[in-house]
């Protein structure tokens, strides 16, 4: 199905389109179950984000406007609908749009790639250069495929087995890393990645600013909890399956929902 799009533009939160836009999402969830409550997990997520994303007002002017609206055009029909950027900075006519992860799992990559190469196809609409980056926060990440393997044969296995960083390196050479900021490219063809661990957040904001109790969390089996329902109404600057990083429940959070 041939996917275009048009009509982009940024905003912000309190933009009056964005906010009816938010209001329907709402309605559309009232009468749904609602999801499972944050885990600790979930809740590092959204530390490690903001931590993040201060970490980089320090090194760069940060734009206000982080929703991007747009139209999305699919054969003869089109929707209007929003994403919300983790960070954005434009300096020297460069659009620089940041996605911000943590994760357990090196698969959380393959989506956040799939999304910005969206959003940068959005912001072509409105910026000739456009270079995105993922911040990743490595939250327990195997570190290799001998590291996974065990996992899956350990006392109490993942549902799923968790990716190392190295092959999804191998399998997506679009992936750039880069061990600082400043490395970072522009190219069409590139995905720019920084990886961060957890005692860099610590270092950041403290331990004691942080949902770190993790072992309650592990202990489900993420098969037996309700499945959230279809976040298509909402586009979000995410992945929506990711076991630590679900963008539904941030996109309902900052509609208040949550």
């Amino acid at each position: 199905m041939a996917v275009s799009y048009a009509r982009a533009r940024l905003t912000t939160e309190d933009d009056r389109r964005y906010r009816a836009y938010v209001e329907t999402f709402k309605l559309q969830r009232k009468n749904q179950k609602a999801i499972r409550p944050p885990r600790q997990r979930d809740i590092f997520g959204g530390q490690a984000e903001a931590a993040l994303r201060d970490w980089l007002a320090a090194r760069l002017p940060l734009d206000e406007r982080r929703i991007l609206e747009y139209e999305e055009r699919r054969n003869r029909t089109a929707q209007m609908k929003y994403r919300e950027l983790d960070a954005l900075a434009i300096v020297d006519n460069v659009a620089w749009v940041f996605e911000i992860k943590a994760s357990r799992t090196a698969s959380a990559l393959r989506r956040a790639v799939a999304q910005l190469n969206e959003t940068r196809q959005i912001l072509h609409l409105l910026f000739h250069r456009v270079g995105v980056t993922i911040l990743l926060v490595d939250t327990g990440i195997p570190a290799d495929t001998a590291a996974a393997d065990a996992l899956m044969i350990s006392e109490r296995p993942p549902p799923r087995r968790p990716e190392p960083l190295a092959e999804v390196l191998a399998a997506l050479p679009q992936l750039r890393l880069i061990s600082d900021l400043n490395a970072r490219s522009e190219a069409d063809d590139q995905v720019n990645l920084l990886l961060f661990s957890v005692d860099d957040i610590i270092a950041l904001v403290g331990a004691e600013h942080l949902a770190l109790n993790w072992e309650e969390d592990d202990m489900f089996d993420d098969s037996e909890l309700e499945p959230p329902p279809p976040a298509s109404l909402f586009a979000s600057s995410g992945d929506d399956d990711d076991d630590d990083d679900n963008p539904l429940a941030a996109a309902l959070r900052k509609a208040g929902l949550r």
